[in-house]
């Protein structure tokens, strides 16, 4: 910021306008804006420097617009595909260590050292950070005893479902995608694994003697992923195939074809892909499969029967990011009979402020994560404006393809 500190003066910055000023010109580094370019011409034309703050704030407001509506660069290149399960230590909490699936998953792992704790938090809230997404991961094998079903949080869609509520058998993911809100959500990268679902299955018997039920399964985690370790996503199928007030949602970016043999179709158990554009999956979502990857499992299981539902959550506004937004929805129809997908949620970038500040932490030279966000009512994200342009894009895009197609937006 040094370096930039006349342009600090001379727009006559208040300490959170020098903060919004160092954050805009760390973005524009990251994805090659050539702010040095828009500041000349600010300068050229007079609106540099300012008489006042209240000038001051205009003139930065239409320096981050410039410089987040440039002509930037994503020269980053995809990272080793392939995810693996394999670990060099287990913590498991005593209370668990008889249970049949705490051994169960023990077996698969006969090299790997065993450390009995009494409590998960003990190792997982004193974890060395989100580096740890940068290593081999560790396993915790715990105890769910509370918090188990919570209510859905206002930033995620609930389809108009009156009901809306997920559960968290499993946190953390073997993916690294830079901008997931895991890394500011939770201290440690590690795989935090709750063994006891069975008692998760009572509660939700328990609230479906009172509603219906919209649940979503895989929100901290990619269940999919963990399946030949876990089950879980082959237990939930049948649970839910055999309590029918219930509606769930297994999201994944997973485009494993082994699964659809092991389960059985059933309308309330949706399978929910989540899609980028192949330049958002190269520059940020490492170890991911590409997008035709997903698209061809995706057609799969709609081919077999099974719900799928269509995720463009969330979209990324990296540089040119319309046509590469428009190439990924030809891409889609290309590769998917649109007709057949149940719905479509579209949705842009949004984290708790709380989150945020643990994310760029994290990882601090990634333009997704450093873009100079907006905070609206906690929520960080981009400029109302920006988010309506490109849901609406987006949408648009689609119903071009599929003029019926259930578009649920959350910007």
């Amino acid at each position: 910021m040094e370096e930039w500190g006349y342009v600090a003066d001379d727009l006559c910055c208040s300490e959170t306008m020098r903060f919004e000023l160092k954050q805009c010109l760390k973005y524009a580094s990251l994805c090659g804006v050539d702010v040095e370019g828009i500041l000349r011409s600010m300068y050229e034309n007079g609106d540099l420097p300012c008489p006042d703050r209240r000038a001051g704030k205009k003139r930065l407001l239409e320096l981050k617009n410039r410089v987040c509506d440039g002509d930037g660069i994503i020269d980053k290149v995809a990272e080793y595909r392939e995810v693996s399960l394999a670990t060099d230590r287990i913590f498991i909490e005593k209370e668990i260590e008889k249970h049949p699936r705490t051994e169960a998953i023990l077996s698969r792992f006969p090299g790997a050292d065993v450390e009995l704790i009494d409590h998960y938090k003990d190792v997982y809230y004193n974890a060395s950070g989100n580096a740890n997404n940068k290593r081999k991961k560790h396993i915790i094998l715990a105890k769910k005893k509370d918090d188990r079903i919570l209510p859905g949080a206002p930033v995620c869609q609930d389809f108009d479902e009156s009901y809306f509520y997920y559960t968290s058998c499993a946190t953390g993911c073997l993916y690294d995608c830079e901008y997931c809100y895991l890394k500011g959500m939770h201290p440690s990268g590690d795989l935090l694994i709750h063994v006891n679902i069975e008692d998760t299955f009572r509660e939700v018997e328990e609230m479906l003697t009172e509603h219906e039920v919209y649940l979503c399964l895989s929100y901290d985690t990619d269940l999919i992923v963990l399946e030949e370790l876990t089950g879980y996503v082959s237990l939930w199928s049948e649970f839910v195939r055999s309590h029918p007030g219930l509606l769930a949602e297994c999201r994944t970016k997973c485009a494993r074809n082994d699964l659809w043999d092991k389960l059985e179709p059933c309308e309330r158990m949706i399978f929910a892909f989540t899609l980028s554009p192949e330049e958002v999956i190269n520059a940020y979502e490492h170890r991911t499969p590409t997008l035709l990857q997903r698209l061809r499992c995706a057609k799969e299981a709609l081919d077999l029967g099974f719900t799928v539902r269509l995720c463009f959550d969330p979209m990324l506004r990296i540089p040119g990011w319309k046509e590469a937004y428009a190439r990924m929805v030809d891409t889609v129809n290309e590769e998917l009979p649109l007709a057949k997908v149940r719905d479509v949620s579209v949705g842009t970038f949004r984290i708790s402020q709380d989150y945020l500040k643990r994310l760029r932490a994290a990882e601090p030279n990634s333009a997704a994560v450093q873009y100079p966000f907006v905070n609206e009512g906690g929520v960080y994200g981009y400029p109302a404006n920006r988010q309506k342009e490109m849901t609406v894009f987006l949408s648009d895009k689609l119903r071009g393809y599929t003029p019926d197609i259930r578009i649920d937006t959350l910007a």
